[in-house]
């Protein structure tokens, strides 16, 4: 049994903390909001993002951000735009050596740092690691089962994650590739966003499979430009998230793109359905590829299409016009 605070009480914080509680965890759920709080005391679910799975009355809900200095483990699970200020918040109350396990995906928009870059400058004495894989939070609050990786540049650390989250639903592997889980978890999104504008035209399985496919590619050459080892693209951070985020209605970014792809201008979808990650990373993830020289077709044109203007249907076009390539060519 362990001490877990999970900073974030939205679908995803919500649901590691029932998953974590349910297998004997002491757990303290934190959330800036206390009418959030409030709202989950009242009616024993967070009915907005998360319903239908219960939250014990035995777990501690709290806005106070001392409730990290006695945790074991610290899961990070804010929204991309509020993890830095987050983790300045609990920067007092941190202890040396405690270990914090980002379970946020995305990259911070005006610097294009990865989240663990910004949790390792702001909490220098945390042991960090990264959580991800293909795991909608409805679906793990519910108990089906599940497989991510815990990736951190110290291999013992990531086993702590392994060893104190794993559970006969809930299954870890670990790695010390940080570079390519972190960008897996957040450029998946941008093309689970394209995805979904696929839907929304309805331009079928063929298209789709192939976005999928390219994109993959794409993500790959950027990670191995970064740093990180391509292979681990084709694991759970990146293949296997990329399957569930573009072929799930769970996926905000899928649905997102869906109405994207039906007419709805991009600021507006993004407003109907809530925290769109895909919509945010796109900025970033066309100046990384600026920066390590990546040429990115698939993400340069979701970035089109959300920013510049550019219609969907142009977008596919200019895609399947660029000049003919061999499969493996670079890039």
């Amino acid at each position: 049994m362990a001490n877990i605070t999970v900073l974030g009480s939205g679908g995803w914080g919500a649901a590691l903390a029932v998953m974590a509680q349910r297998f004997g965890h002491n757990v303290t759920l934190w959330s800036p909001f206390q009418q959030e709080i409030d709202e989950i005391r009242e009616h024993g679910e967070h009915r907005r993002l998360l319903p239908g799975v219960a939250i014990p009355s035995s777990m501690k809900l709290t806005t106070d951000e001392s409730c990290v200095a006695d945790a074991d483990l610290t899961l990070m699970v804010t929204p991309s735009f509020a993890l830095e200020q987050t983790a300045a918040r609990i920067r007092p109350y941190f202890k040396d050596g405690g270990i914090l396990a980002i379970a946020t995906k995305g990259l911070e928009e005006t610097s294009c740092k990865r989240f663990s870059q910004i949790i390792e400058e702001t909490l220098p004495t945390a042991r960090v690691a990264v959580l991800s894989g293909p795991s909608h939070a409805e679906e793990v609050g519910r108990g089906v089962p599940t497989s991510v990786v815990a990736a951190s540049k110290d291999l013992a650390t990531a086993k702590a994650v392994q060893d104190l989250l794993m559970n006969p639903v809930f299954r870890i592997y670990i790695t010390e590739d940080v570079v390519s889980v972190e960008l897996g978890g957040a450029l998946k999104n941008v093309i689970a966003l394209s995805a979904g504008i696929c839907d929304g035209l309805q331009m079928g399985d063929n298209t789709k499979a192939a976005l999928m496919t390219r994109g993959l590619a794409e993500m790959m050459r950027l990670g191995a430009a970064a740093g990180g080892n391509e292979h681990t693209f084709s694991g759970l951070s990146g293949m296997g998230d990329l399957i569930v985020t573009c072929g799930s209605m769970h996926s905000r970014n899928r649905r997102a793109g869906i109405l994207i792809g039906q007419g709805v201008k991009p600021e507006e979808a993004t407003k109907a359905v809530g925290t769109v990650e895909g919509y945010l990373a796109v900025k970033t993830a066309v100046r990384l590829a600026e920066q390590y020289d990546v040429e990115m077709p698939i993400i340069d044109a979701c970035y089109r299409v959300c920013y510049e203007g550019e219609s969907p249907r142009a977008a596919i076009d200019r895609l399947m016009g660029r000049p003919k390539k061999h499969e493996n060519e670079l890039p």
